[in-house]
């Protein structure tokens, strides 16, 4: 093992999604540049990402699975903290036993909406490493030396009376974390004109409220038998095979399952149908309009902020969006390609230079400094 380790408490299951997992080993290849050893530390949870992490050629350290959610306590401080499986303290005291089996100079870099400053602070009282948080939510206290918050926000100062007073914070959309693929293909980054002739569908890896279905009941009518139309699911996706058999005699619809060249796809699309999450600036990078439809409460105020902006079309939650408002309003935009270009250039506009490596670059520098 490497003399210098970073460790990711992070999970994927069919309620968290996989934005979380893809993000940290987007996160990890990065690091992994530097000549630093990885390591996941992930919760078998059923719809996991486990085999993924271990393709990349990170270990992982799999904690054991606990109770359904069923089976969890109604009452917690932390409306997200059942995600776990297991109480906050046992999830501590499993991850601090992995961290002491693998002795190194090290740092700890949490993405979980589970986890708070009362975990974070008897896991520091512990270990002594260095803490990082991913947050997008604002929603609670934590005990962390750097935060990265990679979305839009209307509030500069949201974690001001969140973080401790020295934390040092990375908050905005230039701090965006993507895929090398998103970088190279931006380079070739292709003029759209608003005609809407080839459309990406993605609800995310999982789609636990089986939107990409409810789309696809739309598109699969002749009057779309004209334009390309690429569906996209991820392997945790439990109707996986029921929307894979209804593209299978769509000559123009085209079926992919856990793919690795998504950047590519989003470059191609003139429009897309989606969900919020991590996949909210990927596309906005490339300029591509969206139709979005919030599949998770905790994207509702992100996908509220960008649609202020123009860069998106927001249809609303996913327990309101019904297939006739999909299609309605994909008509409505088919018949006003100006306004579809004018979302393009809106969502270029707005995620800017990305800054990424200044966050990476102050990691490193708080490893280094670890004693």
């Amino acid at each position: 093992m490497n003399s210098k380790s970073i460790y990711f408490r992070v999970d994927a299951s069919y309620e968290i999604g996989t934005g979380h997992v893809m993000r940290c080993l987007t996160l990890a290849n990065l690091f992994s540049k530097y000549g630093i050893n990885i390591v996941f530390i992930c919760r078998d949870l059923q719809g996991n990402l486990n085999y993924l992490i271990e393709e990349h050629g990170y270990k992982l350290c799999t904690l054991p699975s606990g109770a359904s959610n069923q089976d969890f306590p109604q009452k917690l401080e932390n409306p997200y903290e059942a995600w776990l499986s297991v109480d906050w303290k046992t999830d501590v005291l499993q991850t601090v036993n992995v961290m002491n089996n693998n002795p190194s100079k090290s740092c700890f870099i949490i993405d979980h909406y589970s986890i708070d400053s009362k975990w974070e602070e008897l896991f520091y009282q512990l270990v002594r490493k260095e803490i990082i948080v991913i947050d997008d939510l604002a929603n609670r206290n934590h005990f962390c030396h750097i935060l990265l918050d990679q979305n839009l926000s209307n509030n500069s100062e949201r974690y001001q009376d969140l973080v401790p007073a020295n934390c040092v914070k990375f908050i905005g959309t230039p701090y965006v974390i993507l895929r090398k693929e998103f970088m190279d293909e931006k380079i070739n980054i292709r003029n759209r004109n608003g005609n809407i002739k080839r459309i990406l569908v993605f609800f995310g890896g999982s789609d636990p409220t089986n939107e990409t279905l409810k789309t696809l009941n739309v598109l699969i009518k002749s009057i779309y038998s004209h334009i390309h139309i690429d569906i996209v699911v991820g392997n945790s996706n439990k109707n996986k095979e029921a929307i894979k058999l209804l593209c299978k005699d769509k000559a123009n619809i085209h079926f992919h399952c856990q793919i690795s060249h998504m950047a590519k796809l989003m470059n191609l699309a003139d429009l897309s149908i989606g969900a919020g999450g991590t996949t909210t600036w990927e596309r906005c990078y490339l300029g591509l309009p969206t139709l979005t439809i919030a599949t998770a409460d905790n994207q509702v105020d992100i996908i509220n902020l960008v649609n202020e902006t123009g860069s998106i079309y927001h249809l609303g939650k996913s327990t309101l969006v019904t297939s006739e408002l999909i299609e309605k309003k994909l008509n409505l935009l088919m018949e006003n390609p100006l306004n579809v270009l004018k979302m393009s250039q809106n969502a270029y506009k707005l995620m800017g230079e990305n800054r990424l490596n200044s966050f990476i670059e102050k990691v490193v520098e708080c490893l280094n400094d670890t004693n």
